[in-house]
């Protein structure tokens, strides 16, 4: 029997559980009770448990038949700072608080996945269910590496996923190379001189060299990079002063750039300094930036994006899967897990409705078995017999 039609057995069981984690989101490395209810879970089912893996992740292990390779399996688990919109019975119960972005739907997939291959065992190795904390830029697969996650649990490789809508249930799509983009945050303070607004030319404005960095920082994709290279550098937050009539001391920035590759973020990140300094100096101000990397590139690896393709097509047939879909600029920080160890990530169809980081975004229940039998097959492939 396919692995979709067992777990499709559980399938009310899962919707459930994955309503209770929407009812009851936690922003990310905060998540004890999610953590505690997926720990409670993988023990019900005969998995061994690590809690507290980078704060509040789980790792769950599970043996199989006597075997030397070990696969990874990762979902994220916590929630975004959005006031649910959705009119529901399991809406958000937590004010100003929300699964906008499926990681509840992430989560019961792959406990879904563990209930399985803890029943069948249909495996030669170890599977590793890795649940992450803080995925929505808090650091959360890093803190689980800096935490020995694979020094603690060695993967020969491994395996993430994420809903799609627009994409029907029961449909994949995946690409190898980089998938999705790298990403930064950026804040920037420009410092110059006070004044009244009716005497600029008593003060220095650092309002007005504000502006022209963020025009300034746009040249820096359009005339430093190379043209084959994609990125996006984006001013998203800019403020200064107080009242009408005063020309502040100070202005701030703020912003993110995208890139799907480690030398072009370095690029960027060398040129926003320039930029920033430079253009700042030019005005008669000064200026500093202060840039963090939130997210490495995603790059699925050729042979686990290879492994991902067949399992899903077993699953629904290969007209089901695409390959080839183009990179995203969103970014995602698995990727910091991939750089370690091989793997690849794949969306999953989540149907008609509102894109993720939306207050009426909703995961789509009929999608469960779906990820769940994904996960599970791609462990009875790449932990089959030889």
């Amino acid at each position: 029997m396919s692995p979709l039609d067992s777990i499709r057995k559980y399938h009310p069981e899962l919707t459930e559980l994955r309503r209770d984690l929407h009812a009851h989101p936690e922003l990310g490395m905060g998540e004890h009770r999610t953590a505690e209810i997926v720990a409670q879970k993988l023990e019900s089912f005969g998995v061994e448990v690590h809690r507290g893996v980078g704060r509040t992740g789980v790792v769950g292990v599970l043996r199989g038949r006597p075997g030397n390779r070990a696969i990874g399996l990762r979902a994220d688990m916590d929630a975004l700072p959005i006031e649910e919109a959705n009119d529901v019975p399991y809406r958000s119960r937590t004010s100003g608080v929300m699964h906008a972005c499926g990681h509840d739907g992430h989560t019961t997939m792959l406990l879904g996945a563990a209930k399985y291959l803890a029943e069948t065992r249909n495996f030669d190795g170890t599977v590793h269910f890795i649940f992450q904390p803080g995925e929505e830029g808090c650091g959360g697969a890093l803190a689980m590496l800096e935490d020995g996650l694979f020094q603690r649990f060695p993967c020969d490789a491994i395996y993430g996923m994420h809903n799609r809508p627009g994409m029907p249930v029961g449909e994949y799509a995946i690409s190898e190379g980089p998938a999705m983009a790298g990403g930064a945050f950026f804040d920037i303070t420009v410092t110059g001189k006070g004044a009244h607004g009716a005497h600029p030319d008593a003060g220095m404005d650092p309002v007005i060299a504000a502006c022209h960095i963020a025009t300034a920082a746009q040249t820096i994709v359009a005339r430093n990079l190379n043209p084959a290279d994609p990125a996006v550098i984006s001013i998203t937050k800019i403020g200064g002063g107080d009242a009408y009539n005063v020309i502040p001391e100070t202005a701030t920035m703020s912003g993110t750039a995208r890139f799907f590759s480690r030398k072009v973020g370095e690029q960027i990140e060398e040129g926003m300094k320039r930029v920033v300094a430079g253009v700042a100096a030019g005005l008669g101000c000064t200026a500093e930036i202060d840039w963090r990397l939130i997210f490495a590139p995603t790059v699925n690896a050729a042979d686990a994006t290879d492994a991902y393709v067949a399992a899903a097509s077993e699953l629904v047939g290969e007209g089901k899967v695409t390959r080839g879909k183009p990179p995203s600029m969103g970014s995602e920080d698995f990727s910091f897990m991939m750089e370690q160890v091989p793997g690849a990530y794949i969306l999953v169809g989540n149907g008609e409705g509102a894109m993720p980081h939306n207050p009426r975004y909703m995961f789509n229940d009929e999608a469960i078995p779906f990820g769940a039998a994904l996960y599970a097959r791609i462990v009875e492939r790449g932990l089959k017999a030889g």
